[in-house]
């Protein structure tokens, strides 16, 4: 399975975010999702969130927590562990022209749809279209009391038809 990782930057009341809008065949085309990417052969999961939000922002990361592994299995996607993380230090401003995958924005966390227990929907009508698993996990990563987690994702298609949290079905 690949292995990438993803970092939401947080300023405590909002957090850095990446809006997929350049390339076209993008399997998160017109998605908001936090910074990151694919772990090269000899990094750690924190080697390559570090080398990602550099690449990606310009930011230097001098603060961050390893939050939790994502597991996404998919029917179109390659399957993939995700390790997130969130960041609230760094050196630097973020240079919001530098991604070539999309474009950097300020979110403001209430402005985020989040999932609801019980609740799931098959398509996002909100003002910032996010995956139905970034929904659960990002409610997850503003609890700060929630300890380090493991989420199972399972899509059909852009479905997500099964949600796993720490061995327990959502």
């Amino acid at each position: 399975m690949k292995q990438t990782t993803l970092c939401y930057i947080d300023d405590g009341e909002r957090y850095l975010m990446l809006h997929r809008v350049k390339k076209e065949h993008d399997a998160s085309h017109g998605k908001w999702i936090g910074v990151g990417g694919k772990c090269e052969a000899d990094e750690s999961p924190d080697e390559c969130m570090l080398r990602e939000v550099k690449e990606e922002t310009g930011l230097d990361i001098t603060r961050w927590r390893y939050r939790g592994i994502v597991t996404f299995i998919s029917d179109t996607w390659p399957n993939e562990y995700m390790h997130l993380f969130t960041a609230d230090r760094w050196r630097g401003e973020p240079d919001m022209g530098i991604d070539d995958e999309g474009e950097l924005a300020w979110i403001k966390k209430g402005d985020l749809p989040l999932w609801e227990s019980g609740e799931r929907e098959t398509e996002s009508r909100d003002k910032y279209s996010l995956w139905e698993g970034d929904k659960i996990f990002l409610r997850l990563l503003m609890d700060e009391r929630q300890p380090f987690f493991s989420l199972k994702l399972v899509y059909v298609q852009d479905e997500l038809t099964h949600a796993t949290l720490d061995g327990k079905p959502l």
